[in-house]
């Protein structure tokens, strides 16, 4: 079922705004239930990596209710990485993942990023799939996911024009 577009909003806000700590909280909540042994992690994500000209932070609301979220922090010169990607449960399947990445995508290249990169866990099929059909291939660990055996790393070389 796809998202009327215009009941789809989405806008920037501060990441520590209390809607962005409500819905990484209940992204943190889904992570814990999926990967509950210990050493798996929750990467961080700091203000400062999505203050203006460094990256941006995202929500997106249906008919007024905000039910997702999603970062783009620049970590290279022409490399952007997507962080903290979350649809509430109640909100999936109605094409708000795709709408939502695809403005992430957006915001990456007006940071100047040709390439977008990503974490995502092995124990989470349908984001793997989003992905996927979003064109982001598998590619090897970097960064900070280097020592975690749960993660799947992804990339995406970016087109010059939306």
């Amino acid at each position: 079922m796809s998202t009327p577009a215009g009941e789809l909003a989405i806008r920037r806000t501060e990441l520590t705004s209390s809607e962005a700590a409500a819905l990484i909280a209940a992204l943190n909540a889904e992570l814990s239930a999926r990967y509950p042994e210990d050493g798996a992690t929750h990467f961080r994500l700091d203000p400062d990596e999505v203050a203006a000209g460094n990256g941006v932070f995202l929500v997106a609301a249906l008919a007024g209710e905000t039910v997702a979220c999603g970062a783009v922090r620049r970590i290279a010169p022409r490399i952007a990485e997507i962080k903290r990607m979350y649809v509430m449960p109640r909100a999936r399947g109605r094409g708000v993942a795709q709408a939502l990445l695809a403005r992430l995508e957006g915001e990456a290249r007006a940071l100047g990023a040709r390439r977008v990169v990503l974490e995502t866990g092995n124990r989470q099929p349908e984001a793997l799939a989003l992905y996927a059909r979003a064109g982001y291939s598998t590619i090897d660990a970097y960064g900070e996911y280097l020592a975690s055996p749960l993660s799947v790393c992804m990339g995406k070389e970016l087109d010059l024009v939306d």
